[in-house]
């Protein structure tokens, strides 16, 4: 039974069983909007063989872009936590915002006034349909918790970033946080 209402801002971390799901296993996702109609997310810890520069080449720097998520894949999204510098962003929460003039980041980029730790880019998103979220947490395919590291999160190791959310945990998951990703290598 869920006893934490999901609210936009926390992090889902894939439980060790979801093994096997390209887009999801042992992925972490910032819950960027959850409402009656649905939720969107964007996974933080699946870095693409892409830059920004690749995508977009009017876009000087060589940013990562990472894998937002299994729906749209061929469009380009962007979190940050500069909003006095992006106009037009939406607030998650915890000094995290969504989108903006992408014209303005571009140049900012150009200028170098935007830093890898300010922004992450996307390909895709990650989305449920209405009460979608709550039956895969119902079968135990989430664990919720809340973003401790507020808008800081842009400056943690993507690589490792599930395993530690997993050891975190401590009990069982601890051996889960040490285990192969595919556990036939083991």
């Amino acid at each position: 039974m869920i006893t934490e209402k999901l609210k936009k801002g926390q992090l889902l971390i894939a439980e060790p069983s979801i093994y096997g799901d390209v887009s999801f296993n042992r992925s972490v996702v910032l819950l960027a909007d959850h409402n009656n109609e649905g939720s969107v997310g964007f996974i933080l810890n699946k870095p693409l063989e892409y830059t920004i520069n690749d995508l977009v080449p009017e876009i000087e720097v060589e940013f990562s872009v990472f894998n937002g998520g299994p729906v749209e894949q061929d469009n380009l999204y962007f979190i940050h936590n500069i909003p006095d510098l992006i106009s037009d962003s939406i607030e998650i929460s915890n000094g995290i915002f969504w989108g903006g003039n992408f014209e303005t980041t571009r140049e900012l980029l150009n200028k170098g006034v935007i830093k890898k730790d300010n922004i992450r880019f996307f390909l895709g998103y990650s989305g449920w349909d209405a009460l979608q979220l709550e039956t895969e947490m119902q079968a135990n395919s989430w664990i919720v918790r809340d973003n401790n590291y507020k808008n800081a999160i842009f400056r943690k190791p993507t690589v490792d970033f599930w395993k530690d959310q997993i050891f975190e945990l401590g009990g069982d998951y601890v051996i889960w946080s040490n285990a192969p990703e595919n556990p036939m290598l083991n």
